[in-house]
């Protein structure tokens, strides 16, 4: 379990093309936390973000009510994102699953950090497709030349040092 996760841009750029609504679970009120500006940055760039957060919910964030679960949060939902940690993805990702039809999901969306192998190939048996440990905001931004200003997987900036041909 320990190698890299390879997904190559075309399915990455085809699923957050098709994605228009997306329940992230473990969306947090505090404006620091990385799912807050997540989520924010989402927003920014059209899609609906639906928070599910069992100890936030009723309330807001960005706008957005919060829901307990998947199941009490309004569909269609086309992705479902999971912002826990790994061991935690195994049972939301069951949940996902028993709401699928119900909802439309069609993606199960791992955070970065978070893979889990085994609930990953379930979701794949019940028919959804899988991204794990990749951040959609991070894709989204790569995909769209947002991040190439800073070199970012642009091969241009390096901490490796430059071979010098000495003539």
């Amino acid at each position: 379990m320990s190698e890299r996760l390879t997904y190559s841009n075309a399915k990455i750029r085809r699923i957050l093309d098709r994605v228009s609504t997306i329940a992230m679970i473990g969306a947090s009120p505090t404006w620091n936390r990385p799912s807050y500006y997540a989520m924010k940055y989402l927003q920014e760039k059209g899609f609906r973000v639906i928070p599910v957060n069992p100890r936030a919910a009723g309330g807001e964030i960005l706008g957005e009510r919060v829901y307990a679960t998947l199941a009490d949060a309004p569909g269609p939902i086309d992705m479902v994102q999971i912002f826990r940690n790994s061991e935690a993805a195994g049972p939301l990702t069951d949940e996902a699953i028993a709401v699928a039809a119900e909802k439309g999901v069609t993606v199960l969306w791992m955070q970065l950090t978070v893979r889990n192998d085994e609930a990953a190939a379930r979701a794949e048996a019940a028919g959804l497709e899988v991204v794990m440990d990749r951040c959609p905001k991070i894709e989204y931004g790569r995909l769209n030349a947002e991040l190439s200003w800073g070199g970012f997987n642009s091969e241009i900036i390096t901490s490796r040092r430059r071979r010098v041909e000495i003539a």
